[in-house]
């Protein structure tokens, strides 16, 4: 899997032990992986890198678990990020008082690593279902990750591999807005250093390209913002 194409996963967890381990464990399967130490360390850093997927531990210093989940549950921005919190509480009313207030899914510790992974793993599907293969729409346009090929009408349309993942990602959020910075760090990768400039001569390749055989320009761009699909 190239760089650009890896799901990102913010680890959070106050226990630098315990953090590494995980971090560790998910980049040997192929996750780019950020870290948080702390409850405002990772709200800060999900609107830094927009993770695909946060695993998130209750017993945090400061700002708990249950608060950061609840605080980027209540954003429209953050809303759709899948969140997998951790705890040591194994009570029924804790594990109902995690999903309550937003998360995804309950993993209570002691845990497998293979286990997290697959719920991971299970999270994604549902959010960024490229990364695990499964082929997107959105009008007629049709995108197989598998093939690497992209339809419109079911004619085959010509994209570079960077117009390509700049298309995975509108199609995995239609209607989300991606601000330069968001799109050169999920296409390009966090350690490569590109001109914002380069996304939208990149944007207008990509227009180019949906619009071979005729049919409206699906993108749209919002002024000071950023660029969306539909």
């Amino acid at each position: 899997m190239a760089a650009a194409e890896q799901p990102t996963v913010l680890v959070v967890e106050d226990e630098p032990a315990q953090r590494e381990v995980l971090s560790y464990n998910f980049e040997a399967e192929g996750f780019r992986v950020s870290q948080a130490g702390n409850g405002e360390e990772a709200l800060i850093l999900v609107e830094e890198v927009a993770p695909d997927v946060i695993v998130l531990d209750w017993m945090l210093p400061n700002v708990s678990g249950i608060e950061v989940c609840r605080r980027l549950k209540s954003r429209p921005e953050t809303r759709g990020v899948p969140i997998i919190m951790l705890s040591a509480r194994s009570e029924e009313v804790d594990r109902v008082r995690g999903l309550e207030t937003g998360a995804d899914d309950y993993v209570t510790k002691p845990y497998s690593i293979v286990e997290l992974l697959a719920r991971v793993r299970a999270q994604l599907r549902r959010s960024r279902p490229s990364s695990v293969g499964l082929t997107l729409a959105y009008d007629d346009i049709r995108l197989d990750p598998e093939t690497h090929r992209v339809y419109r009408a079911d004619k085959v349309l010509k994209l570079g591999p960077t117009e390509f993942r700049l298309l995975s990602t509108f199609m995995e959020k239609p209607g989300r807005v991606w601000s330069r910075e968001q799109l050169l760090d999920r296409v390009w990768g966090r350690d490569i250093y590109v001109d914002t400039r380069t996304v939208d001569v990149h944007i207008g390749r990509l227009r180019k390209a949906l619009c071979a055989f005729g049919g409206d320009d699906p993108l749209r761009t919002v002024r000071g913002a950023g660029y969306a699909l539909g």
